[in-house]
């Protein structure tokens, strides 16, 4: 091979090169202060378009919030003159469910299901009686006549009110008691009351109660609220309630239990109630408008 041949392929293959297009990038000025100046204007230009898009669309005043002052929120204290008898009734509840209705519960809870359902049903049917009275009592006279609707078809088709028959046929159970009709005429809940071995309560809540044992002794409905047998239906009826309720005492480990127990009862009656009568409702205030007015 000739000296010359490796100088005559390196002139072949630059000729090649030159023949492609070649392209030179430049990096921009770096002009940080210029380009601060340009996005800020920018943002500017947004933000002002924003607000005036905003000023165009009026405000629909049915979705404006309401605003609720600290005069209309309800107070966080409890009329409790009792509070002394209360404290020690609630310590005497504790160590009682301890004792004896929390485990005379969980064994009750053993029972087959279908067997605890029907002894449940056959309650909440009995307390349909007095449902039909104080709804009359109260003026609604339509969930009276459910509720003595669902007494007639659970007793016959539900046999004597083991099964839940009117429940399938689109009437729902909505228990109600002299409680709530005293509530209706007007009546404020009263003290707060914890009652021995029922627990927590109000004065108008257990004038209610004891209205409507009161009730059910005088109807004695198939002859079950008198003699020895009432007191062992009685028992069997408060197993299955505690039975259906998971509150246990001092399970919490808080030192304020019987103060956020009392709060929590007594605001849920309030809240059943609509507020306290005569309050009045919150008042619609323009967040725009001046202090002071």
């Amino acid at each position: 091979m000739s000296a010359g041949a490796p100088l005559t392929a390196l002139l072949l293959s630059l000729a090649g090169c030159a023949s492609q297009s070649v392209q030179f990038h430049h990096l921009p000025p770096d002009t940080p202060a210029a380009n601060n100046a340009v996005n800020l204007e920018k943002a500017l230009a947004l933000a002002a378009q924003a607000a005036s898009a905003a000023k165009s669309v009026k405000p629909d005043a049915a979705e404006e919030p309401v605003l609720v002052t600290p005069a209309d929120a309800p107070p966080l204290t409890t009329y409790d003159p009792w509070g002394k008898f209360n404290r020690s009734m609630y310590r005497f509840n504790a160590r009682f469910d301890e004792a004896l209705f929390w485990p005379a519960a969980n064994g009750y809870r053993r029972l087959p299901a279908p067997l605890r359902a029907g002894v449940h049903n056959f309650f909440g049917n009995l307390g349909e009686v007095s449902s039909v009275i104080n709804y009359t009592l109260q003026g609604r006279l339509g969930h009276g006549v459910r509720s003595l609707g669902r007494f007639v078809i659970n007793s016959t088709l539900g046999l004597g009110g083991l099964f839940d028959v009117a429940v399938k046929l689109n009437l729902p159970k909505a228990p109600t008691g002299f409680g709530t009709t005293l509530a209706r005429w007007g009546m404020h809940p009263g003290p707060y009351w914890v009652i021995p071995i029922y627990g927590p309560s109000t004065l108008r809540e257990g004038i209610g109660l004891a209205a409507d044992y009161a009730t059910s002794y005088a109807i004695n409905a198939a002859d079950l609220y008198r003699g020895n047998k009432s007191w062992a239906l009685g028992t069997l009826n408060a197993v299955d309630t505690r039975a259906n309720v998971d509150f246990r005492y001092y399970a919490s480990g808080s030192p304020f239990e019987y103060e956020t127990i009392r709060f929590l009862y007594v605001r849920k009656l309030l809240i059943e109630d609509g507020g306290l009568p005569g309050s009045a409702p919150p008042k619609r205030i323009d967040p725009n408008a001046p202090a002071g007015e």
